[in-house]
């Protein structure tokens, strides 16, 4: 399952790559987040390995976000593997204005299992929970 989401966040692009960047506002725009630990390579570069863990409503899930490359303020991408889900994230970062940037996230997931059929039926889940977590960023970001 692939798609697209896009938003214009009223910063500077620098301003707000600065808090993008910043692993401690995770938690500030990511609902459910518990901890965010680093396990290995060079902390934010290409290869660097770190556990999510969140809480999504009681359910407990860990992910394995690696680093595949970080050419910012233009762009990052990462991977992030759970049990059933690999997820490919490639974030754009583009200058929309003196005082804006248009934020364009394209998201893959590859399911294994049994979620490869349920994923069938749950896509606009993961569609708008992508849109959720890119509108707290906003909220966050533009009150900083």
């Amino acid at each position: 399952m692939k798609y697209t989401c896009e938003l214009i966040i009223n910063l500077p692009r620098q301003r707000m790559i600065e808090i993008f960047d910043n692993p401690d506002n995770m938690h500030k725009w990511q609902p459910g987040l518990v901890s965010f630990e680093h396990l290995s390579g060079e902390p934010g570069q290409p290869g660097a390995k770190s556990k999510l863990l969140y809480d999504m409503n009681g359910r407990k899930m860990e992910m394995i976000e690696t680093i595949v490359s970080r050419d910012l303020p233009d762009s990052f991408t990462g991977t992030y593997d759970a049990d059933v889900v690999h997820n490919i994230i490639e974030n754009h970062f583009y200058v929309d204005g003196p005082a804006s940037t248009r934020w364009v996230m394209d998201t893959e997931f590859q399911f294994s299992g049994f979620m490869r059929i349920a994923s069938k039926f749950m896509g606009g889940a993961f569609r708008k929970q992508s849109m959720e977590f890119m509108q707290n960023f906003k909220e966050f970001a533009e009150s900083q």
